[in-house]
């Protein structure tokens, strides 16, 4: 009965152990989430801005062809009058 007791007594000591070890583990993961989605949310924004700055970059080129177009439209000569038929 004795040596059952310490059976018993040991298993118990080795499980508190053990749950202790999970918590660490378990703060020590928690912590790991925290950081990878600060850095996720870094990224993500970092990829707001670069979207951003491509679609202005895409309406500056717009607009550069549209003045090109009407830089040209201005040297050609005017459009003659349509030929009116019999």
């Amino acid at each position: 009965m004795l040596k059952q007791l310490f059976e018993y007594v040991q298993r118990l000591l080795l499980l508190a152990h053990e749950t202790k070890q999970n918590r660490d583990d378990l703060e020590k993961l928690q912590e790991q989430v925290e950081n990878l989605t600060e850095k996720v949310q870094i990224l993500a924004a970092g990829m707001e801005r670069i979207s951003e700055r491509e679609r202005l970059e895409r309406e500056k080129n717009l607009l550069q062809i549209e003045n090109a177009i009407l830089r040209l439209e201005r040297r050609l000569p005017p459009a003659k009058p349509p030929k009116e038929r019999d």
